[in-house]
């Protein structure tokens, strides 16, 4: 589907709304209609169209947005665009993505991860912990490991809802792969208490450190 235009796509996308995957997803904070395995879908058919992903990007509409994070070339944006896009990334599940599916895959992660990281917004900086947990699980040489659980102690209990995810996240992450951290990271977690009382499905795993981590460990050893 090369050479499609925008007004195609967007008619496309909007013959997709359906009010109740736009009911589910509103319950998640995601303002868009459009059910993720039909979007995924129409990526796959569209393929790789940098100038078009720029084009969705630049509408309002979340599940364009979405559609255009799925059809980019992450390695073909600048750090200055991925920093503005960070920042436009309304939703959840955008911001989920943008950080998951491009910036990951970016040659500007590392210098992102540091900067976002310090930054006084609390949704830039859960993407710049996001980044410390990828890096906490593939590529820890260089992290000061101590320093983070440092951080996470201090700032985690009274961190906004996003921030606090990322940096809980990264704590159990910790736990997960690095032995000589864990008792730290189950200590840490149990008495912050974060997440502890999340509503957990049956067969999923708590997001509270402490289960999380002895949950993954005994995985592993199985």
């Amino acid at each position: 589907m090369a050479g499609t235009t925008m007004a195609e796509v967007m008619a496309e996308l909007a013959a997709l709304e359906d009010p109740r995957a736009r009911e589910v997803n509103e319950r998640h904070g995601d303002d868009h209609g459009v059910n993720l395995g039909k979007l995924r879908a129409l990526a796959k058919r569209l393929k790789t169209q940098q100038e078009l992903a720029r084009e969705l990007w630049e509408t309002d509409d979340t599940a364009a947005k979405l559609l255009a994070l799925l059809i980019c070339r992450p390695k073909a944006f600048e750090r200055a665009d991925l920093d503005r896009m960070v920042r436009e990334a309304r939703t959840p599940k955008v911001h989920d993505w943008l950080v998951n599916y491009v910036v990951k895959k970016s040659p500007h992660a590392e210098e992102l991860r540091l900067a976002w990281s310090a930054d006084p917004d609390p949704v830039v900086a859960s993407a710049g912990w996001a980044l410390t947990t990828e890096r906490v699980a593939k590529k820890p040489d260089g992290l000061d490991l101590a320093g983070l659980l440092d951080v996470i102690e201090a700032e985690m209990k009274a961190a906004p809802d996003r921030l606090q995810w990322a940096m809980n996240h990264c704590l159990a992450q910790i736990g997960i792969d690095h032995p000589a951290h864990r008792a730290r990271a189950i200590d840490i977690g149990e008495r912050l208490e974060v997440l502890k009382d999340y509503p957990t499905p049956p067969n999923c795993t708590s997001p509270f450190a402490p289960v999380w981590i002895s949950e993954m460990v005994r995985r592993q050893r199985a």
